[in-house]
């Protein structure tokens, strides 16, 4: 994940610029649906890849779908309302879907070439053998990174693993409201906790990472250095979430916007 970042961070940048005098992109429509607590909103789908229509079309659509998947946006046109929250089944549903996303496979791929031109872990050796060694491990450390930061302690915590966009104000406002997240998350009620996912999350997989890569440096320094590096990315793709419907529009890339339909009308969940 780091190497994309590396790649998306100037597209980022330019709409920090750009966002205090251009116009603000339209809201998101969403759609209402009934749960057991009353009435809430839905986000509507995920943008197809098949709806850009420019250059690159699969791996531009499919970039779309990883960063609206885990972004939402609190409603502001109906004063009161709530997003609706993840059931536990749909919490274990986005952590296969983040797991099975084409650009996991790119990253774990980008990072175990990276981790072999640095010699990192020489347990592993070189050649295709010790590529495909760290490639397995790097691929296994992000998979369970993203079980406990989407699913695990989402769910032990009634959290929502999804950032919410401010998506309006000043740039310095959406800027430090994207690196808050890190910090703070919202509950499945729509209210305000701490983001023990992120932390809690991210210390379980750097712990149990050590599995993966016998020839890691142990004790308290390298797994918080470890911590460190994995919050500082998801800062950076909490800024890439924020700003994406800026970056879509100038790039004339697909995103969420108004006018899509949302998701419909679902049923209320049984009672347990």
């Amino acid at each position: 994940m780091n190497a994309l970042c590396w790649v998306l961070v100037p597209t980022i940048a330019t709409a920090l610029v750009g966002s205090g005098s251009a116009q603000q992109p339209p809201s998101i429509e969403e759609e209402t649906r009934k749960n057991v607590e009353g009435s809430c909103l839905e986000p509507p789908p995920l943008v197809r890849w098949e709806e850009y229509e420019g250059p690159l079309r699969k791996v531009v659509g499919a970039l779309a779908r990883t960063v609206e998947r885990k972004s939402v946006h609190q409603p502001h046109y109906k004063p009161g309302a709530l997003l609706c929250s993840l059931e536990p089944k749909e919490k274990f549903l986005l952590f296969v879907q983040d797991s099975i996303d084409p650009f996991s496979f790119l990253t774990a791929g980008v990072n175990a070439g990276l981790d072999q031109a640095q010699d990192q872990d020489p347990t592993f050796g070189q050649g295709a053998e010790g590529y495909g060694k760290r490639f397995g491990a790097d691929f296994a450390g992000q998979t369970s990174l993203r079980f406990f930061t989407d699913f695990a302690y989402p769910t032990m915590f009634s959290e929502d693993p999804r950032y919410y966009r401010l998506a309006h104000g000043s740039g310095r406002r959406r800027f430090l409201h994207a690196l808050s997240h890190t910090v703070i998350a919202h509950r499945d009620n729509g209210k305000r906790m701490f983001n023990f996912s992120e932390w809690m999350g991210t210390t379980s997989a750097v712990v149990l990472s050590n599995t993966y890569h016998p020839g890691n440096e142990l004790g308290f320094a390298p797994a918080a250095r470890q911590v460190g590096y994995s919050v500082a990315t998801d800062m950076g793709l909490d800024l890439l979430r924020e700003f994406w419907p800026e970056i879509a529009h100038k790039l004339r890339m697909p995103f969420r916007e108004k006018g899509e339909s949302g998701g419909g009308v679902r049923a209320p969940p049984a009672s347990r």
